[in-house]
C-alpha cells in the first residue's frame, strides 16, 4: 500500500509541515510508504475527453488542499481521496456547509446568505440594510463565505459598521448570523475521524471575540461535553468527512455549531490534548484502504 499527500502549491506554513512530517512518520510504522507533492499542473483532459493525472500507481491521496478542481479530477481518475472533492468544496464554502448540514437537527445560529452583487459600482438599497437590522439586532457576525483561521469574520456593532462591510462584501460571497454573545472569545475545537471524535479542547482568547490559535488564542484540555461531541459527529457523518476540525460555540442553553474545517490542523490538538491525532488518521486510512481492496 502506499499513498500521498498533496498540499498547496504556493503556500506551506510550519504548522502544515509539521503535520505532513507526523503523517509520514505514523503511516510508516504501519508499514506504508507516503510521497509529499505540491499541487500541480499533472491533471488534465485530453482531447478526446478524457481524463488522466501523472500521478499512479497510489492506493490514496490526503488532500491537504482546498483545490476543488485538482480533487475532482483525481477522484474521478478512481484515487480515493481523504477527504472527497465534494466534501473539500462544500466545507471550503461557509454557506455552503450551512445549507447542506440544514434539515439534520444540528444547532446553529441563525444564518442568512448575502445577496450576491456583480458589478461593484451598484448601490445598496436602503432596505436591504434595514432587513439585516431588524433580523439580527446588533451586535451580529458578518462572514466572507470563504477564509480560513478567522480571518474574514467581523463582529458588526451598529449601522455605519453594517454599511461598511456589506459594501466590502457585496461581490463576494457571504452570510449574515446571529452573534452568540456567550461564546464571546471561547469555543470549542473537536477533531472527528471517521465519524467519531478523537479528542477535543476549549480555545480561548483574552483579547477578540474570535478563539482562533492563530489570532492570537490558547488552547486549554478540557471534558468535552456529550451533547458538543454529537454536533460534531453528526456534522462530520452529514458532510461525508473522513477527518475534519469542528468548531462550536457555548450557548445559554447549549451549543451551537460554529464551522468545519476539512482540513483542520494537528498541532492545537497534539499539544493542547496530548492525542496522537496524525497516527489515529493514519490508522484509519489504512483500515479503510485494506477493507476496499477485500471486496
Amino acid at each position: 500500500m502506499k499513498g500521498f499527500v498533496l498540499k498547496n502549491a504556493y503556500w506551506a506554513d510550519e504548522n502544515r509541515t509539521a503535520q505532513i512530517k507526523d503523517l509520514k512518520r505514523e503511516f510508516k510504522k504501519l508499514g506504508v510508504g507516503l510521497d509529499v507533492f505540491d499541487c500541480d499542473f499533472f491533471c488534465q483532459i485530453n482531447e478526446n475527453g478524457g481524463l488522466s493525472s501523472a500521478i499512479s500507481k497510489y492506493d490514496f491521496c490526503i488532500f491537504l488542499d482546498k483545490d476543488k478542481y485538482i480533487s475532482e479530477i483525481l477522484e474521478k481518475t478512481g484515487l480515493r481521496l481523504f477527504n472527497s472533492s465534494k466534501a473539500i468544496a462544500i466545507c471550503d464554502d461557509k454557506v455552503s456547509t450551512f445549507i447542506a448540514l440544514s434539515n439534520h437537527n444540528i444547532p446553529m445560529p441563525k444564518t442568512i446568505p448575502g445577496l450576491l452583487c456583480f458589478h461593484k459600482e451598484e448601490v445598496i438599497p436602503k432596505e436591504k440594510f434595514d432587513k439585516i437590522e431588524k433580523e439580527f439586532g446588533y451586535p451580529l457576525i458578518v462572514k466572507s463565505s470563504y477564509g480560513s483561521l478567522g480571518s474574514s469574520v467581523y463582529k458588526i456593532d451598529n449601522r455605519t459598521e453594517l454599511e461598511e462591510i456589506m459594501e466590502k462584501l457585496k461581490c463576494r460571497p457571504h452570510l449574515f448570523q446571529r452573534y452568540v454573545a456567550y461564546s464571546y472569545g471561547r469555543g470549542l475545537r473537536i477533531i472527528v475521524i471517521g465519524g467519531k471524535m478523537t479528542c477535543g479542547y476549549m480555545r480561548k482568547s483574552e483579547t477578540d471575540f474570535r478563539s482562533n490559535l492563530a489570532l492570537g488564542g490558547k488552547g486549554y484540555k478540557v471534558d468535552i461535553p456529550k451533547e458538543a461531541q454529537a454536533i460534531a459527529e453528526k456534522a462530520a457523518k452529514v458532510l461525508k468527512l473522513d477527518y475534519c476540525g469542528v468548531d462550536v460555540l457555548f450557548d445559554k442553553n447549549g451549543f451551537k455549531l460554529c464551522e468545519v474545517n476539512s482540513n483542520a490542523y494537528f498541532e492545537g490538538s497534539k499539544l493542547t490534548t496530548g492525542t496522537n491525532v496524525a497516527k489515529a488518521f493514519a490508522e484509519y486510512v489504512v483500515k479503510t484502504i485494506s477493507s476496499q481492496k477485500k471486496e
